[in-house]
């Protein structure tokens, strides 16, 4: 079924097939930090000491959202300048942030995660929708280009507009609200409460690769 099929289907099993396509186009080595940080523990990241914090960024986020080494060696050099520059404290501080956040607040959210040195507005929205799946997506080209194969979208023109490379915070703002908007379609139309902006970022992620 392709997307435009399935974005107006109402029968929960071809969407919960299209949730675990996911899991397929995952590189093999990627799986056990894939399905860690998919249940991430929001109580661990409250735990971290701001070295902690920085480890998970560096050693599990930015690993988890950066899969090419080219881009996982340049955003991981803007991190470590928290480390080189002694400056862990003003890491901490956007940790603290994150983890005290309105999530009604998806503006302030995208810009408070954006501090973070190495994250543009897909990064940023990945480590939130990771912390916050019931409010965020992870919102980057793949989604981009999947929803421009949707018809009759209200969005469709702003969406032919951005630049899937370079999201603004505002491309952000309304590409989250659409996968928002599904996902409360799907639990109206199923009788559930499953289904969360997160999840239907998954889907998306496999059509627009």
């Amino acid at each position: 079924m392709d997307i435009a099929d399935l974005w107006q289907s109402s029968e929960p099993d071809a969407w919960e097939y299209a949730l675990q396509r996911y899991w397929q186009f995952v590189q093999p080595r990627n799986i056990e930090l894939e399905r860690s940080l998919n249940a991430l523990d929001l109580n661990r990241l409250h735990e971290f000491t701001p070295q902690g914090w920085y480890n998970f960024l560096h050693d599990e986020y930015f690993r988890w959202k950066y899969t090419a080494p080219n881009r996982y060696a340049t955003t991981t050099m803007q991190l470590r300048k928290y480390l080189d520059g002694h400056k862990l404290s003003e890491l901490e501080n956007l940790r603290q942030q994150l983890l005290n956040l309105d999530c009604n607040d998806i503006q302030k959210a995208i810009i408070t995660a954006k501090k973070i040195r190495g994250l543009g507005t897909a990064g940023a929205s990945g480590l939130l929708a990771l912390m916050y799946p019931e409010h965020f997506a992870t919102v980057d080209q793949f989604v981009v280009k999947a929803l421009r194969l949707v018809p009759f979208l209200p969005e469709t023109n702003a969406l032919a507009k951005m630049n899937p490379k370079n999201l603004t915070v505002s491309d952000g703002i309304l590409l989250i609200g659409i996968l928002t908007r599904k996902a409360n379609e799907n639990n109206q139309s199923f009788g559930t409460s499953a289904w969360t902006p997160r999840k239907i970022d998954m889907v998306l992620w496999t059509y627009g690769r």
